[in-house]
Parts: C-alpha cells; sequence; structure tokens
C-alpha cells in the first residue's frame, strides 16, 4: 500500500474528507448563529467539540500505532471511571476497584501484541471469576450479586468491548493490504459516529414512530431506518478503499455498524434510565461524557471486529 505523512494514502485522503465535512458543518453553524443569535449554543457547543474529538483521534493514528493504542486504552479508562462513578458501589468492594482499573492496560497489552486468545478470555473468563471470588472473601454478602453484575457488566463495555478498536488496528495490519489497520479502525469509527448522526439528523426531519419510547424517547423508526441506510451506502462507497472488503460487502459491514450502534446507543441510555441521570458526565461540552460519545461503539466494536475476522482471516 501507498503511504503519505506515514498513512496509508487512503487513510490520509479520508481524514481529510473528514476535516473538509467538519470545516463546512462549523461554517454553517456559524452563519445560523449569526443569522438567530442565541438559538444555536448548544449546536456550536457541540461542533466545537467535534473539533477536538476528531483532532485528538486524527494526532493518535498519525503519531504511531502505539500512540493510537494508549489513546483508545485512555478512552476505556475515561468510559470506566464515568461509569463507576454512577453505579452504586458498596463501601467494602472500592479497595477492589483498583484491580478494575488495572484491567485495562493488561487487555490492552493483549490487544498491543495479537495475543488473540488471551485477548478474547481474559475479561469474560478470567476477571469474570476473580472479582466474585475477591467479593467473596471478603466477607460481606449483603448486595453482593448485584455489586459482581454490575462491576462484571460494566467492565465488559468499557474495556473488553472497547477494545476490541485496538485489536482491530493491530490484526488488521496483516489481513487488511488496502489501508491496514488503521483503514479497518478509521472505518470503524467514522461510520458508527456518522451513523449517530444519521439516525439523529433523519429523526429530526422525518421522525413520527417510536423505537423504545420508554428507553430513548428521541429514538424513531424512520430516524433508525433512514440512518442505517445511510450509513450503508457510504459504507459501500469508501469500504473498498479503506478495507479489502468490495461494495456488497462494505454495505453488509454498513449494516450491522448501524443496528450494532443504535442497541449500544440505546443500552447505555436504559442504564442511564434506571439511574436517573441524563448524561454519563459532562467532560465533552454538548455531548455529555465519554460513555455517551462511545455508547454507539460499545456494540459496533465487537461486532465488526468479529465480522470481518471471520470472513476475511484466514
Amino acid at each position: 500500500m501507498n503511504r503519505l505523512f506515514g498513512l496509508p494514502e487512503h487513510v490520509v485522503y479520508a481524514t481529510g474528507g473528514v476535516w473538509a465535512l467538519l470545516i463546512a458543518s462549523t461554517v454553517l453553524v456559524l452563519v445560523l448563529r449569526w443569522r438567530r443569535p442565541g438559538h444555536y449554543d448548544e449546536l456550536v457547543s457541540r461542533t466545537a467539540s467535534w473539533w477536538w474529538m476528531i483532532g485528538a483521534f486524527t494526532f493518535a493514528i498519525a503519531v504511531s500505532k502505539t500512540a493510537a493504542i494508549v489513546f483508545l486504552a485512555f478512552i476505556s479508562y475515561l468510559a470506566l471511571k464515568e461509569y463507576l462513578s454512577l453505579i452504586p458501589t458498596r463501601r467494602i468492594d472500592r479497595a477492589l476497584l483498583l484491580f478494575a482499573y488495572l484491567a485495562i492496560p493488561i487487555q490492552y497489552y493483549w490487544a498491543a501484541t495479537d495475543w488473540y486468545n488471551m485477548f478474547l478470555v481474559f475479561v469474560p473468563v478470567w476477571l469474570f471469576l476473580f472479582f466474585p471470588a475477591l467479593m467473596a472473601l471478603r466477607g460481606d454478602t449483603q448486595g453482593f450479586l448485584r455489586a459482581v453484575g454490575t462491576l462484571s457488566w460494566g467492565l465488559m463495555l468499557t474495556v473488553f468491548c472497547l477494545s476490541h478498536m485496538a485489536m482491530l488496528l493491530v490484526s488488521g495490519e496483516v489481513h487488511n493490504p488496502v489501508a491496514g489497520g488503521v483503514g479497518l479502525l478509521f472505518f470503524l469509527v467514522v461510520l458508527t459516529q456518522f451513523n449517530d448522526v444519521a439516525q439523529y439528523t433523519w429523526g429530526k426531519l422525518l421522525g413520527r414512530h417510536k423505537v423504545t419510547p420508554q428507553v430513548s424517547p428521541n429514538k424513531t423508526w424512520e430516524g433508525l431506518i433512514g440512518g442505517v441506510l445511510t450509513t450503508v451506502a457510504l459504507a459501500a462507497v469508501i469500504g473498498p478503499y479503506l478495507t479489502p472488503m468490495d461494495g456488497l460487502w462494505s454495505a453488509l459491514a454498513g449494516l450491522v455498524l448501524g443496528v450494532a450502534g443504535f442497541f449500544g446507543d440505546i443500552t447505555i441510555s436504559a442504564m442511564k434510565r434506571d439511574l436517573g441521570v441524563k448524561d454519563t458526565g459532562g467532560l465533552i461540552p454538548g455531548h455529555g461524557g465519554i460513555l455517551d460519545r462511545v455508547d454507539s461503539l460499545t456494540y459496533a466494536a465487537p461486532a465488526f471486529f468479529h465480522f470481518f475476522r471471520y470472513f476475511f482471516t484466514p
């Protein structure tokens, strides 16, 4: 594959396209605010946050593969930190949370070294068994089942599921001759985030029928179908330039990302409804917390990784 600035050529062009779209969106938002002052403050805040998020992601993948993995591990850390700050924890278990944080560098080490078998079982098998045993040894059975369930699920979402992005980045170097692991990661992240925006836009334009009114009242069937179809169309166009998949397979991958992203979104929404909070944090103005921003990726990352591994790796 040809390279520019140390990155696969097609990834550089695709990144330029994302930045061009962001610049055009920023100009549009500023014009709207100029025409109607005070009516688009949230949109301005959201757009400003996109500059930081896209800038950080671009910088991480441009520096080196190691920097990108560290960046992704940091995202997992922030997401886990937000999650643990929201869920009720027993006082006796607070000292054990150190082990939950230590799981992040270990899990990402398995990804960085492409140790697939250990990557696959570390959280869902070994930590799943380790934490209940450690809690039982501490001798307090009050709230034991809830504590085990909430911690195990949190680790699955924020550490295991999100770490599939790092595994895709590393393993893709071997299995993607078109644009390497960076191309696969770019395809996953950009399309998942684009799917969120597309579903929101179609829902605003045409939304009438609620999908899950008790969980996420703003989600409509029109938004879901329109967003997924738009994501499928974009995937079919850019997939052959970033992945070894042709247009048809890329469209199918876009379908997987669109549907999985929706499930990730409503799952985190259900958690927030249960806890009685609007956002998981306030780190990203206009977007909420890190977990609010990566909720779709908690499902889309493992879904796309295993889709690609099953069909396109020996």
